[in-house]
């Protein structure tokens, strides 16, 4: 069952061996023995993709089930001995200020010494975390979702910051320390994030609700490239202050007149998915370290 989930998961017998550890011989032999022993085929298999079967769909929550069943019984049989025992894989970002997520992982891990942490980043933002999250391979992931969050998740909101606008110190826009509006950047190349990253939707967001178009000469998925790139002059960039880390040398920070271009930060998990005891114990410690704020669902 774990290795079928894992399959379907991936949608792909080589990313599910790698993510199990194990040899995709392995993998391959487990689900011709599923298959043999349930009757129908589960996977529709080319050259070129993976793709569940209508079985393989029908079983994918049940087999899910079957696990979450076993990781209780397995934790309630820890926790009976005063252990706490599993893994945690933890979507987060490059570049991640608030929370302090060494020190908030490193009180964690003294509570619980026993649990395997697994940090993950993902090429796409909070997109590509989102999309981890949905599909089981992540329990709790750091993201910047503008607007309502995806079905099928709770979401936290444990920060927010005004965004600010990055430019380099020569630059005439850094004459003056007044808020600056879109209009006035509508003729200014954009240094930003790629699309997925949530200050990028705010960004994009924010334009095209002024009806605007503006210039995004050059994407860079870590935001201290993207103030190197600025300091370099090829372009002006909207940040946030948790990106205070950002060495700042031959730049000017301006504030921006619209109250909408706001960054958040949420803790995100599965709505639908039973929550492991290793995963509420983290939220427990999340609790403790951030201020409480009702979950959006």
């Amino acid at each position: 069952m774990e290795y079928f989930v894992a399959v379907a998961e991936e949608l792909s017998f080589t990313r599910a061996a790698a993510r199990l550890h194990v040899v995709q011989s392995a993998v391959s032999a487990a689900i011709r023995s599923l298959e043999r022993e349930l009757g129908p085929t589960l996977f529709e298999r080319s050259s070129q993709r993976v793709t569940l079967t209508s079985a393989g769909a029908a079983l994918l929550p049940e087999a899910r089930n079957t696990l979450d069943a076993a990781q209780a019984a397995r934790e309630a049989a820890q926790l009976s001995e005063g252990r706490l025992q599993g893994t945690l894989h933890i979507g987060t970002f490059t570049s991640l200020v608030r929370p302090d997520l060494p020190g908030l992982l490193g009180r964690f891990h003294r509570l619980h010494p026993a649990v395997t942490l697994r940090l993950a980043v993902s090429p796409r933002g909070s997109a590509g975390l989102v999309e981890r999250l949905l599909a089981g391979s992540l329990d709790l992931a750091f993201v910047s979702l503008p607007g309502d969050p995806p079905a099928g998740l709770r979401v936290r909101e444990i920060y927010a910051a005004p965004m600010a606008l990055l430019v380099p110190a020569e630059h005439p826009l850094a004459r003056s320390d007044e808020p600056r509006e879109l209009t006035e950047l509508v003729e200014e190349p954009f240094v930003d994030t790629p699309p997925g990253y949530g200050n990028r939707e705010v960004t994009d967001r924010a334009f095209a609700r002024a009806g605007l178009h503006r210039q995004v000469v050059l994407e860079a998925t870590d935001v201290g490239t993207v103030a190197s790139y600025v300091r370099a002059g090829l372009g002006v960039a909207f940040l946030h202050d948790s990106t205070s880390g950002v060495d700042s040398r031959g730049l000017a920070v301006l504030p921006l007149a619209d109250p909408a271009l706001r960054w958040t930060l949420s803790v995100a998990i599965s709505a639908t998915r039973r929550a492991s005891a290793p995963l509420r114990a983290l939220l427990e410690v999340l609790e403790t370290s951030v201020p409480k704020d009702p979950p959006r669902s």
